[in-house]
């Protein structure tokens, strides 16, 4: 990295970071500098944060995310409350729920240009309906045939996968990515975009600005733009006290002519294809659809594209299949779907629970983090409970050590239950899957904890007996061999790091 770029970054970021805290400062100043006017103003804020706590207990929301809040606000009764309302109670918040609406609304209906497999799939899934039903009937996310799944079980086989699809491209290739960073996986991909630009070929990138604070320069789109790549950064950071900032860009998205894409758990930064050594091995996951079913991410990167640049895009213009016919084979039925903050459906919590409530024989799951609320431990239990064999892989080596040790404190309540619990041993796992019954899988980027589940934008693929459910099966017990089982007197844990954990799990929903 050259050191003239990364100080003139890291001088950027620094001076956000500072300009928030001196608003923090300012404001606890305003408040407790003991004037007659503060006493009045904490006053008032005692009044507010009484009245705040009775509006959170009454508010639909999660059960953990009212406890941390009215712990909180019961702690600070004079900040609390305010700290509150800065943090639901925002015009910026407020104007990206419009304007995201407004498109999705508009772009719904062009889900189905493809057309629909409902009633076929009604006829052939069985108990397994009612998934595909909520995310088509509720939703909008249509079940499709003729897409080949290919599941790629390293970061390594999806970039070899990638290059030659990239290579093939005739008229636009859409990236759309939490992580980008320059490196030997990023660069090999951006001399392919580069000449395809030479081409024609229309390069669309959208990455996230918190994903990569001190990964690119904030001048990036205009590099990019010299070679014919058109770039734009989704929500980028400000030195505002905002929690719109909360709500970050974590899909995964490729998609070539809008008859190939790609979508998992891997970024474009050298530990995810092993090229570098961050946390020991990196074992993360991907799906190749090729066929009827990447026009959904089409839709969704353009939506998205829409929403980033204000723009009024023509999204019939991207689709592939208007004079030649889709003749991939079918093979089972894929269901894309994706998951937004902005809205009150947990569409990724549900597609889990679902899965778990109709398992009968099996339920395997791979995520890097394990950070739940109630109704997700009621249901991994209460299977394990009725004899499925829920078997659930973490890593071993962690990344982020606090959340590290909050997936640890579930372990306990989640092995006496008869859930199974192993540890990646060889290094980091970042795969977001789960499969079940020989019959369904899921594979995205949507990672079992707070923030995945309801505070990012996500998406992933549901799918009944594809050829990939299969293989991520394979890949699931592989990796057993790889691991190390967490038993019951594992979670044994001293009096002083159970509380430590206890104390993590009530602030869970910030992590």
């Amino acid at each position: 990295m050259n050191k003239r770029w990364f100080r003139t970054l890291f001088r950027q970021r620094v001076i956000i970071a500072l300009l928030i805290v001196i608003q923090t400062i300012f404001l606890v100043y305003v408040i407790t500098n003991g004037s007659l006017v503060s006493q009045l103003i904490s006053h008032i804020l005692t009044v507010i944060s009484f009245f705040v706590v009775l509006a959170v207990i009454e508010k639909k929301d999660k059960g953990s995310y009212k406890i941390m809040w009215v712990f909180l606000i019961l702690s600070f009764p004079i900040l609390g409350g305010l700290l509150y309302l800065l943090a639901n109670f925002q015009s910026s918040t407020r104007k990206m729920q419009s304007g995201l609406l407004r498109i999705e609304t508009k772009t719904k209906p062009l889900f189905l240009l493809p057309g629909s497999s409902y009633d076929a799939a009604k006829m052939q899934t069985g108990a397994f309906f009612p998934q595909i039903r909520y995310l088509q009937d509720f939703n909008s996310f249509p079940v499709y045939e003729n897409t080949a799944t290919t599941y790629l079980s390293l970061g390594e086989k999806m970039l070899d996968a990638l290059i030659p699809e990239l290579e093939k491209a005739q008229k636009y290739i859409f990236l759309e990515f939490f992580i980008v960073q320059e490196g030997i996986m990023w660069n090999s991909i951006l001399e392919i975009l580069k000449k395809k630009a030479a081409q024609g070929v229309k390069i669309r990138l959208l990455y996230d600005d918190i994903g990569c604070f001190l990964l690119l320069p904030v001048n990036y789109p205009r590099q990019l733009a010299q070679y014919g790549i058109e770039c734009v950064v989704f929500n980028p950071f400000r030195p505002l006290l905002t929690t719109k900032q909360n709500n970050r860009d974590h899909r995964k998205i490729i998609v070539i002519d809008g008859k190939v894409a790609f979508t998992g758990g891997i970024n474009l930064a050298d530990e995810y294809i092993n090229a570098i050594q961050k946390h020991g091995h990196w074992k993360d996951s991907a799906i190749m659809l090729e066929g009827k079913a990447a026009w959904s991410f089409t839709i969704m990167f353009l939506q998205m594209w829409e929403y980033c640049k204000g723009t009024d895009e023509s999204f019939t213009d991207y689709y592939p299949w208007s004079k030649t016919p889709c003749t991939i084979p079918t093979n089972g039925y894929i269901q894309p779907y994706t998951d937004s903050p902005m809205d009150s459906e947990n569409v990724g919590e549900h597609v889990y629970l679902q899965i778990l409530n109709q398992a009968k024989d099996y339920v395997y799951i791979n995520t890097p983090y394990l950070i739940i609320d109630d109704s997700m431990i009621s249901a991994l239990c209460l299977a394990a409970k009725r004899g499925v064999d829920v078997r659930i892989v973490t890593p071993h080596q962690w990344d982020k050590w606090l959340i590290h040790m909050t997936t640890r404190s579930y372990y306990r309540e989640l092995v006496r239950s008869g859930v199974k619990i192993y540890e990646y041993s060889k290094g980091f796992l970042h795969a977001k899957s789960s499969v079940s019954d020989d019959c369904i899988a899921t594979i995205g980027t949507i990672n079992m904890d707070f923030r995945s589940l309801y505070l990012h934008f996500e998406c992933g693929v549901w799918m009944w007996k594809s050829t990939a459910v299969m293989e991520i099966k394979q890949d699931f017990l592989n990796t057993l061999d790889l691991c190390q089982k967490i038993e019951e007197s594992d979670c044994d844990n001293h009096v002083v790091v159970r509380l430590f954990q206890n104390i993590l799990r009530l602030f869970a929903p910030l992590m």
